[in-house]
């Protein structure tokens, strides 16, 4: 049963001392949703949120955040173009724990309104070349992941590997997916700082323009392209305003970045997949296994921009789109989701641990006209695909010769 917000707003009172809440009210879905959140309004007018996890992937979820918040002091914030919450306190509650942040104005939109304003789109770009342009040495001080770029690409052999070995996953998906990791060129990028968990929710707009940007349990320093999948998933008329305005600020130094940000939308399949085969469920196992198939035809039918020269055609829209349309937006174990709309602050991306392909909605594989950038797909509001160390703990080179030598021996 969800918590009410006269429970949750005297637990702020023993969270933060000497608070003196005026007013209270529910934010957050009865019972629906991953944490129970309460809008506090103290007697001096300021606003709060407090939230309690209500599961186990929710409370990592909200430690990992505030781990990001902490490490990210204010020399770090006075590089960024909007605010980040602040933690204002905390108080044990039942088994875990609930946390109060201060609420940041702005209102949130979906993906398609994001990038249907010119101005919008603009700030978009910009804050997100922000996050990549800060300094990384507070990453391992804050003991946050970092990855270097033959680790990004190790994962994702990984993450391949074991969706292939689940027997479900086609043998065209899997040449494909193998002949992008094996192009050397698409690897060849500068590891930056990232969000690791952008996605439309993420960003609050005041004024036409970002001004703050929340949810920030994967900050880690790995493949910036994580940052873009969301965007270049999006059909607003100024889309391609937000990454071309990106690509400015981070000088086009990464020509194959949506080459890779569209291989790891792909391979949220692979991830929805592995969820399915993981908790036992053959209803999410077929699902997947239907849009993988469905992903197959694609690429055999249609001519279109690839991963790399030699791994063929991506998504069309309309493909996608009749594809996923039934696709369940269930919670699962491994992430915390957002509550409602009322309640994205301080909230997490659906499936952020099990890679959900619930998210992705679309692929354009037009592209945009963007100076020093092949933006060729889209995808409707889908986050970025986390990525995970190798397994056995080997360098990058090493693993990389290892799983090439052993598809070698299987095809």
């Amino acid at each position: 049963m969800a918590r009410s917000h006269l429970t949750l707003a005297a637990l702020a009172t023993n969270a933060v001392p000497e608070l003196d809440v005026a007013h209270a009210r529910n934010h957050s879905l009865a019972g629906g949703g991953l944490f129970d959140s309460a809008l506090l309004v103290t007697r001096d007018e300021k606003e709060l949120i407090i939230r309690v996890p209500t599961s186990q992937a929710a409370e990592t979820e909200q430690s990992a955040d505030l781990v990001a918040l902490r490490a990210l002091t204010t020399g770090n914030r006075s590089r960024l173009p909007f605010d980040v919450p602040v933690f204002v306190g905390q108080a044990p509650f039942e088994g875990t724990r609930a946390v109060v942040y201060e609420r940041l104005p702005g209102a949130s939109y979906d993906a398609d309104a994001l990038t249907g304003h010119e101005g919008v789109s603009g700030s978009i770009g910009r804050a997100i070349a922000a996050i990549h342009g800060l300094p990384s040495a507070f990453i391992g001080d804050a003991g946050l992941v970092q990855q270097s770029a033959q680790d990004c690409r190790t994962a994702t052999i990984d993450l391949i590997d074991r969706a292939a070995n689940t027997g479900r996953l086609p043998a065209a998906l899997l040449r494909r997916w193998e002949l992008a990791t094996d192009d050397d060129a698409l690897w060849q990028f500068a590891p930056t700082v990232i969000h690791g968990s952008l996605a439309a929710e993420s960003f609050l707009i005041s004024d036409d323009a970002v001004c703050a940007v929340l949810g920030w349990s994967g900050l880690s320093v790995g493949d910036p392209a994580r940052d873009l999948n969301w965007l270049l998933a999006a059909r607003g008329d100024a889309a391609e305003t937000a990454v071309a305005t990106y690509a400015a600020a981070r000088q086009g130094n990464d020509p194959l970045i949506t080459q890779r940000a569209m291989l790891y939308a792909e391979l949220e399949l692979a991830r929805w997949l592995l969820h399915g085969v993981d908790s036992h469920d053959e209803v999410i196992v077929d699902d997947a296994v239907s849009m993988l198939d469905g992903l197959v035809d694609n690429v055999h039918s249609h001519t279109m921009n690839s991963l790399s020269p030699d791994t063929g055609p991506i998504l069309s829209v309309s493909d996608v789109e009749s594809m996923l349309k039934d696709t369940p937006r269930t919670r699962a174990t491994g992430s915390a989701g957002r509550n409602s709309d009322d309640s994205s602050e301080y909230g997490t991306s659906e499936f952020a641990d099990t890679g959900s392909f619930a998210r992705v909605t679309s692929f354009d594989g037009t592209g945009f006209d963007t100076a020093g950038y092949d933006t060729g797909y889209g995808d409707d509001s889908t986050g970025p695909i986390p990525t995970e160390d190798a397994a056995d703990g080997t360098s990058g080179d090493t693993a990389t010769d290892d799983h090439a030598a052993k598809r070698s021996s299987s095809e």
